[in-house]
């Protein structure tokens, strides 16, 4: 399993040793820094990626690893944030970049004057995966004096969209002030991508009505793999758009400790780099397997980071605290796990 993390731990010594050499030491620390804390930070985002990975066959497993690192460090990091700062500050590509290279503090002005819209995104996105979870009827359930009832009222039909979009013009209407149109527009954007996305992924991956049209010969050797290619790529997709919802929030948090863009890239990078290795780690594991009520956990530490998305539209919640809500609930579903094996053992 050492394999997964070299790639990881070329992207650490390559970041690092460029930063010492283009910025000097202290940016090179800094990089080092920011790596750990993406890491300490996202261990609920590598066990939620998890369990849409392990739906996914090896070679998309491998791309996650390797194009999907490219995608995070230069992506997510660099590239979409310069994008959010063009679109909002009505800029074009070139002045973001002029911005971001020469004056970082109003850069970074700008891109904090962006988070209402990219909050709304990405608590929607995260909101909704956390109640298609809780509303499905499970087998093994964590906290199962609210998960039993949820999962009865989920029974519903589009309860899920429902409820996101009452908690986005509750939101909207109500604290969003001065961004409303803003918070709406992206909430519901948030909500159109993530519907779009998941019912792709859902008819390529499943196709029981195709199953039947292709049975045997030649024919099912060629439409199967197409399918089960186009469900690998918006899975894909789907992980990335995920990773983006993650990922924002510890961007521009980046700038309390430096405001030095490509800095904050190659550290936030490497961190996240950690995370896609923890990710196919733990699916070749079958550590969810194992440990029954880690994705439950997962799901409601989503479920907590969705609800603060939509509080920081208007109040500043340091990043520090969506981290350890995230690492608590973690820390708790994983000790229930042992706990439930140990007395399933105990009979034995």
């Amino acid at each position: 399993m050492i394999s997964l993390f070299r790639l990881p731990l070329l992207a650490t010594v390559a970041g690092i040793a460029l930063t010492a050499i283009f910025f000097g030491g202290t940016d090179a620390g800094v990089v080092a820094i920011l790596a750990v804390l993406e890491i300490s930070l996202s261990f609920d985002n590598a066990v939620v990626n998890a369990t849409v990975l392990k739906r996914m066959d090896e070679r998309w497993q491998r791309i996650f690893l390797t194009v999907g690192i490219l995608i995070a460090v230069f992506g997510m990091r660099l590239v979409f944030p310069l994008l959010i700062v063009a679109i909002t500050g009505h800029l074009t590509p070139y002045r973001a970049v002029d911005l971001a290279v020469n004056h970082p503090h109003e850069y970074a002005t700008t891109l904090t004057a962006a988070h209402p819209a990219i909050a709304a995104f990405g608590g929607v996105f995260l909101l909704m995966i956390f109640l298609d979870f809780v509303f499905e009827d499970r087998e093994i359930t964590w906290l199962t004096f609210i998960e039993r009832p949820l999962a009865r009222i989920g029974k519903l039909d589009q309860l899920s969209a429902i409820l996101a979009l009452v908690l986005l013009v509750v939101a909207g209407t109500t604290f969003a002030n001065d961004h409303a149109f803003q918070v709406l527009v992206s909430g519901a954007a948030g909500l159109a991508t993530y519907l779009a996305v998941s019912s792709l992924s859902s008819l390529f991956e499943g196709g029981e009505d195709l199953d039947e049209e292709v049975e045997g010969g030649e024919a099912a050797q060629i439409v199967l793999p197409k399918r089960a290619m186009r469900a690998g790529l918006f899975l894909f997709l789907y992980l990335e758009v995920l990773d983006a919802s993650f990922s924002f929030d510890g961007v521009v948090g980046a700038f309390a400790i430096t405001d030095k863009i490509f800095v904050i890239a190659l550290g936030l990078g490497i961190g996240a780099s950690y995370i896609r290795g923890l990710t196919v780690y733990l699916v070749r594991r079958g550590t969810l397997d194992d440990y029954a009520h880690l994705e439950h956990g997962a799901h409601w530490a989503i479920g907590a980071l969705a609800v603060l998305l939509f509080v920081s539209i208007e109040r500043d919640v340091p990043e520090i605290v969506t981290g350890l809500i995230g690492i608590a609930f973690i820390g708790l579903a994983l000790l229930t796990s042992v706990i439930r094996n140990r007395r399933l053992a105990a009979p034995a």
